[in-house]
């Protein structure tokens, strides 16, 4: 079964934070940017921003943006 948009959006940009592209403490592009680059609806960066931000992948700053979060240390 194909992917979703939003899951290979996700894919994508989940492969820009493990490949470094994207180290901690970078901050996104807006949803906006990101709807541009990708030929995608917001409702579809929300869903992938979802996603990263449900496996701990990045942090949400209210009224600042979406940041690569810290690599979580395993306990």
């Amino acid at each position: 079964m194909p992917k979703q948009q939003y899951q290979v959006l996700a894919d994508e940009l989940k492969n820009k934070i493990d490949s470094g592209e994207w180290p901690p403490g970078t901050k996104l592009p807006s949803r906006s940017q990101l709807c541009k680059e990708y030929g995608v609806s917001d409702t579809v960066v929300g869903k992938a921003m979802m996603i990263l931000r449900a496996t701990g992948l990045t942090e949400t700053l209210e009224g600042v943006g979406v940041f690569v979060a810290e690599p979580k240390q395993a306990s």
